[in-house]
């Protein structure tokens, strides 16, 4: 207990600490001492540059331990401050030590929530420029080192300026240092590479040499005649039939040279941080100078967001006025035609929109907090097998004269045998008419006035002796039908395909999730279901009656509908054989447990261990569900594949998992009341996050199926069975005892069963099937469950006997030891030993002290710290 309550006591704390360190007032306090950092390894650079040179002898005092030496710094930021300036700029980076103190500000400013910042991007720019800037100034500066107190570069760019003036010469150090500074020039703005390839163009070369020849010739001709152009420039009142005349007469003109285009690009950079006097000047176009204050006021599409995104310093034009100044005063020779691009007075408001300043720090923070998808395309499953061909119908069993055939003769007969039976009984009928199905015709007679039902639903045996039949179903009343129902075997029953089944425009064109195609109802259609809406099914049945053969038909109807990246199955299979043919397809569609030999779980010991790693993986995905805030499967894939969910964060596409269990009565003898208990947990709480369950019993026995087994299987599937009690354990109603075999089923959801004629799909048709997928390529591996370690797994053992040391012992500790991680599963992986062994080496190893208790599905916390501390705690056991 107390072991438990030290326990208890220290995950508190540390959710405790988690909480104070995940929290806003945490990351202020963080953002603020960064600052203070930042702030103060400033002032200490700054004054270095002055004190340096008379701080270092008194440092140099400081360590030899001389009495009031302290006293001496100069340094106003103290001796912390001097020192810290002496190792970062002299010993360690030199100038290049600016670029931490960048940084310091960029993480105080992200952690304070005052600007969110792109952390990875800056600390990558922070760290190239300050490596770039040491090595630099440590070359240009190495002859002058001697003589100065101050190294430039620090010793870092010294020595490595130096070895690489040994290993390549001067040259290859200025081309090695050019194109890093281009490198990094390129990671901070791309555009950098469109200025690199226009000043590299011959043409560009060409172009701005003509355009210096154009604009010069432009020039003496314009102050040889009028000298408008000047008055032109300084007002910026440049008109355009005066451009267009110019243009005619020289078209040199028109091409811009190279600064000019410099000049524009950079204004379209920086045109959101201009000075609001400078957009007010800008958007007041020529003619709005000659217009007076009084008409200014009446025109608000120019005045009005000038005044919205003027700072408080800037006068609007009533202050202007109440002060005696005009607003037409402004000067717009301080716009500089280089700077700002020719535009007309119409345009002109357009240039920069006051309202975008107003929210640019939520935009910022939006994209900081939004997960931003390297692929705009969305993410389609499928491609991780981008090769893989669904099953064709080639492969299945085509057999002759599936479609029932109409026998008027026997119709008639049994129609005159039912009408004289019930006659000799007092019961009158008004009609009758016959539904012919594959295995059995369904006769609907509507009773004479006055008859009861019960009496008909009496007369069952007495209808099946005059009929000489195996067995009828009486259903009283159809539902949805004034009829009674009489479904009567037919003499010459007909198959029905799985080709017919699979190869149906019923189930091609089926919506359905999880599409289950079972077989053919009475009236000759095709019976399908989605196992996503049922959402577990109970299939019972006597031994040989089709029960095989049925989850044969569930199976291949997935295999033919889904992709391997969107469905996995869990088969156990006790018995060993049912499901072996389905083990070549292990990459492709199956799921089993970590470093597990066989994908087909056959040992009984395994079952519980499956079903609670499933378990497990149900945990997971809720809790990815409700970190996406969907509440099931279709919701979270449908935002995976659209890229609203961020696979860094844990997220990722969730294939469907079915768990099929064959011969779950045996389980039960087994395991009990172990095997139970995951069981339910699956069936009540994993319909949400696409697990779903299919259990098979020969047993339909109450000990068997349990009151809570039946509860959260609301679906069923009952075969033939051998008495009345079987059929109402299954069913909760009789009907199953009646029924012909052959693959003759009821499947139940909801108030009345539905009577169908399974599909026949053969063995050799399954390996056919499972052939043809096994051939193509697959994942690496099966599909892994999440590893689960039971409560009792290491706690139970007090009375072990560590006498009994396992010979992997010792490796296994040291296993352990080295990789800090306490995992059964790695003990299984890298001794190709069995769970029950690595379980039991767990245990000793939790008794000797070397891993902590069980955590869940976590792994084991290492108690060793190191190989020293093991090789003392073996001695001590060993």
């Amino acid at each position: 207990m107390s072991e438990k309550k030290s326990q208890h006591n220290k995950n508190n704390f540390l959710k405790t600490v988690q909480s104070v360190l995940k929290s806003d007032t945490f990351s202020f306090i963080i953002g603020i001492c960064s600052l203070f950092l930042a702030t103060f390894m400033l002032l200490a650079f700054v004054f270095f540059l002055r004190t340096g040179a008379s701080d270092q002898n008194v440092l140099e005092s400081i360590q030899q331990e001389i009495p009031n030496a302290e006293i001496q710094i100069e340094n106003n930021t103290g001796s912390i401050g001097a020192r810290a300036a002496e190792y970062l700029i002299n010993q360690c980076f030199g100038f290049g030590s600016l670029a931490f103190i960048y940084f310091l500000t960029i993480f105080g400013l992200h952690s304070m929530k005052v600007h969110l910042f792109n952390l990875k991007y800056h600390f990558m720019i922070s760290f190239s420029c300050m490596i770039w800037v040491s090595v630099f100034l440590g070359f240009i500066t190495m002859s002058s080192m001697e003589n100065s107190f101050l190294y430039a570069g620090g010793m870092h760019g010294y020595n490595i300026a130096k070895w690489l003036i040994v290993k390549i010469g001067y040259p290859g150090v200025w081309l090695l240092l050019l194109s890093t500074l281009v490198i990094i020039a390129i990671a901070i703005n791309k555009k950098t590479i469109e200025y690199i390839r226009y000043a590299l163009n011959i043409n560009n070369l060409k172009r701005k040499i003509s355009d210096k020849e154009g604009r010069f010739h432009t020039d003496n001709s314009a102050d040889a005649t009028t000298g408008t152009k000047e008055s032109t420039v300084e007002t910026g009142t440049d008109t355009t039939g005066s451009s267009e005349k110019e243009n005619a007469l020289n078209p040199e003109k028109t091409k811009k040279s190279f600064l000019q285009k410099i000049g524009a690009v950079f204004a379209n950079i920086f045109s959101k941080k201009k000075s609001a006097s400078k957009t007010t000047a800008d958007t007041t176009g020529p003619a709005e100078n000659d217009t007076p204050a009084s008409e200014s006021e009446n025109s608000p599409v120019v005045e009005e967001p000038a005044r919205r995104s003027a700072d408080d310093s800037i006068d609007t034009e009533e202050t202007a006025e109440e002060n005696g100044r005009i607003p037409e005063v402004v000067p717009t020779a301080t716009v500089s035609p280089v700077i700002v691009p020719e535009k007309t007075p119409e345009t002109r408001p357009q240039v920069t929109q006051p309202a975008v300043n107003e929210p640019d720090f939520e935009v910022e923070v939006g994209q900081e907090e939004a997960y931003v998808p390297t692929q705009s395309e969305p993410y389609n499953p499928r491609l991780d097998l981008p090769k893989y061909h669904f099953p064709g119908l080639d492969l299945m069993k085509q057999y002759d004269n599936m479609e029932p055939t109409v026998n008027l003769e026997e119709q008639q007969a049994n129609k005159d045998k039912i009408i004289r039976t019930l006659e000799s009984f007092g019961i009158t009928i008004s009609s009758i008419r016959a539904t012919v199905g594959p295995t059995v015709t369904l006769y609907e007679i509507t009773p004479g006035q006055g008859i009861r039902i019960a009496k008909i639903r009496g007369l069952e045996d007495d209808i099946a002796l005059s009929l000489s039949a195996l067995g009828i179903r009486i259903i009283a009343p159809i539902p949805g039908k004034g009829t009674i129902g009489i479904e009567v075997p037919n003499s010459k029953p007909k198959i029905v395909s799985g080709q017919s089944i699979i190869g149906s425009k019923k189930f091609h064109e089926s919506t359905f999730e999880l599409p289950i195609a079972l077989g053919k109802t009475i009236t000759n259609e095709v019976f399908m279901v989605d196992l996503c809406k049922m959402p577990h099914i109970l299939v019972a049945g006597a031994t040989g009656q089709g029960k095989s053969v049925g989850l044969n038909a569930i199976i291949t109807s997935l295999l033919y509908k889904k992709h391997p990246s969107e469905l996995k199955f869990v088969l156990v299979d006790p018995k060993k054989v049912e499901f072996s043919i389905y083990s070549v397809i292990e990459k492709h569609f199956l799921a089993k447990l970590p470093d597990e030999s066989e994908s087909i779980i056959t040992d009984v010991t395994k079952v519980v261990q499956t079903l609670n790693s499933v378990c497990v993986e149900m945990d997971n995905r809720y809790d990815l569900l409700k970190a996406a805030h969907v509440r099931n499967i279709k919701e979270y894939n449908e935002k995976f594949i659209s890229r609203v969910l961020n696979p860094e964060k844990g997220h990722k596409f969730m294939p469907y998992i079915v768990v099929i269990i064959d011969e779950f009565g045996d389980l039960i003898m087994t395991a009990g009341k172990e095997i139970e208990l995951p069981i339910a947990r699956i069936a009540q709480l994993a319909r949400a996050v696409g697990i779903h369950m299919i259990i098979a019993t020969q047993r339909p026995t109450t000990n068997i199926i349990t009151g809570t087994i039946k509860a959260n299987f609301p679906a069923r599937i009952a075969f033939r069975v051998s008495s009345m009690v079987d059929s109402r354990t299954i069913l909760d109603r009789p009907g199953a005892n009646q029924l012909i075999g052959r693959g003759d089923m009821l499947f139940l959801q909801g108030a009345d069963p539905v009577r169908v004629q399974c599909a026949f799909i053969d063995t050799p048709e399954v390996e056919k099937i499972t052939q043809f997928i096994a051939a193509q390529p697959g994942y690496p591996s099966a599909f892994y469950l999440p590893e689960y370690v039971g409560e009792s797994n290491g706690s139970d053992f007090g009375d072990m006997d560590m006498g009994h040391i396992d010979s992997l012992f010792e490796d296994a500790a040291r296993l352990i030891v080295i990789h800090q991680q306490g995992s059964t599963s790695l003990i299984q992986r890298k001794f190709s030993i069995g769970y029950n062994r690595a379980g039991r080496i767990m245990d000793q190893l939790e008794k000797a002290g070397i891993v902590g208790p069980a955590q869940g599905s976590k792994p084991r916390e290492v108690l060793c710290i190191d190989e020293m501390d093991l090789e003392q705690r073996l001695k001590n056991v060993l």
